[in-house]
């Protein structure tokens, strides 16, 4: 077992364990280093949030073994939007593209399906796993109330439930304690609102609705019923659900937070007679936002620290999550001397990108209805084609041989390759020569991939445009055009 050189003393601190600190410090454990996961709340929230993780998110799940386990507290349904005038005439209804491609769709560029899962079993299953990394010190019901972000290393002071203080050194400090992050306000880093913010009023209840929907499984339903118009999601089993209104709590034609009034509009929207258990009445009002830099010195912002969308097209949770990947596995190389400094400034020069996009898209009215492959190209982030080995005894992936390192890909005895100026491991995987053909690997070349799995470069280089020597037509007369 690995030992905390010193019980103050660790190489990162995270603050927040939503989906980007969880991430971050999974990823920080998975490689060893010490880690300090620091989170006010003693127990996490009961509110399903999000529903959907995309495909790039499950992937990375499955790379850290918890792709069957979080699977199994969400549902069975296609990640569409079913429009129909009320969940009883679902059958009459239409599906609409929200940017995440069917279980067909999927299949074809991945190991694995997009999940409708609800995000209080995600954090429930990434907090049994994060506890079970022994280089990483857990610490619920505690949060930071002081900060020294010191050139050479950052000084945090904490404080439990007990009421007891005592200061924590590390190398680096993740905030990651959404969007009101009190770390972001004492390194006083502004945030830049996009116009377009998002509210209205959900609802958390308990009601048979898969009776009334049948095989109509979808992970999203839009009623049109003028008198009950709203959005219907499920959210984990058995038969738990959100009813959303987007129309503001305090307007006249919303039914409020009144729970019989809301009650009402849940029968109406489903379309029978039933009584639906409520559990969580809540108004919402969620703009979109962006940090001015997600960097200060040994300070590193992520998930909604760092970049705040609204609930349209569902891509807030799973940007988090990615982000907290991203930053965890980079500052790990950093630690462990496998990449220098310049690294960890590609984190917010990549990350910011991707936060921009879906950003823009959450204030867009029509932010959830977007065609399933320009969205799946931002989510896929550029990473290696997936296709499964042959001859396996198990369903392998090429993801599935992407290492904590640098990997290589090649289909020779011998790869032909260059040094990777990195000290960081290298793994040398070698292809049939149809997978290698999948992954653009020429029959003597070589793939070089990050453990992200966006490829660095090839060997040979790909040839480019200027290598290129027009050809004498054989057909062509002399003295022709």
């Amino acid at each position: 077992m690995v030992t905390l050189p010193r019980p103050n003393d660790v190489d990162v601190v995270v603050v927040g364990a939503g989906p980007a600190g969880l991430a971050t410090a999974i990823t920080l454990g998975r490689y060893g280093i010490t880690t300090s996961l620091v989170e006010q709340r003693a127990e996490p929230s009961r509110l399903p949030r999000a529903t959907v993780i995309s495909i790039r998110s499950m992937e990375l799940l499955r790379g850290w073994g918890l792709e069957p386990e979080v699977l199994a507290g969400g549902v069975d349904a296609e990640v569409w939007l079913w429009e129909c005038l009320t969940l009883a005439d679902a059958a009459g209804g239409r599906a609409h593209a929200v940017g995440y491609p069917s279980r067909d769709q999927a299949s074809v560029v991945s190991p694995c399906r997009v999940g409708t899962v609800p995000q209080d079993w995600l954090e429930t299953v990434l907090r049994r796993h994060v506890r079970s990394l022994p280089t990483v010190r857990c610490e619920f019901g505690t949060r930071v109330v002081a900060l020294d972000n010191a050139d050479d290393r950052v000084q945090v002071t904490v404080r439990d439930a007990t009421g007891l203080e005592r200061t924590v050194g590390a190398r680096y400090l993740v905030a990651a304690e959404g969007a009101h992050s009190s770390i972001r306000r004492m390194l006083d880093i502004r945030m830049h609102e996009q116009p377009g913010a998002h509210g209205g009023v959900l609802v958390v209840f308990r009601a048979p609705l898969w009776d009334v929907l049948g095989d109509h499984r979808y992970a999203l339903y839009a009623v049109t019923d003028p008198t009950a118009p709203g959005l219907f999601l499920p959210a984990g089993g058995p038969d738990r659900w959100i009813y959303g209104s987007g129309v503001p709590a305090d307007d006249e034609r919303s039914p409020g937070v009144d729970a019989s009034r809301l009650a009402d509009a849940i029968r109406r929207g489903a379309g029978v007679s039933l009584d639906p258990r409520i559990e969580h009445i809540g108004s919402f009002h969620s703009p979109a936002q962006i940090a001015e830099r997600f960097r200060v010195g040994r300070t590193f912002l992520v998930g909604d620290a760092a970049h705040r969308m609204t609930p349209r097209g569902g891509t807030g949770m799973n940007t988090a999550l990615q982000g907290g990947h991203d930053l965890g596995w980079k500052l790990a190389w950093s630690l462990r001397g496998w990449a220098d400094s310049d690294l960890l400034a590609t984190y917010e020069a990549e990350r910011r990108v991707v936060a921009e996009h879906n950003l823009v898209r959450s204030t867009d009215p029509n932010g959830s209805r977007r065609p399933v492959l320009a969205e799946l190209n931002v989510d896929l982030g550029g990473r290696i084609p997936h296709a499964w080995l042959p001859s396996t005894p198990e369903p392998v992936s090429t993801l599935d041989l992407i290492g904590p390192g640098w990997t290589v890909f090649t289909a020779a005895r011998s790869p032909a390759m260059t040094g990777t100026g990195s000290s960081a491991p290298l793994t040398v995987r070698t292809l049939d020569a149809v997978t290698a053909r999948t992954l653009g690997i020429p029959g003597d070349g070589s793939l070089l991939v990050r453990p992200d799995g966006l490829p660095v470069t090839r060997w040979p280089p790909a040839f480019r445009a200027s290598d290129l020597r027009p050809v004498a037509d054989p057909t062509a007369q002399p003295g022709g055009p």
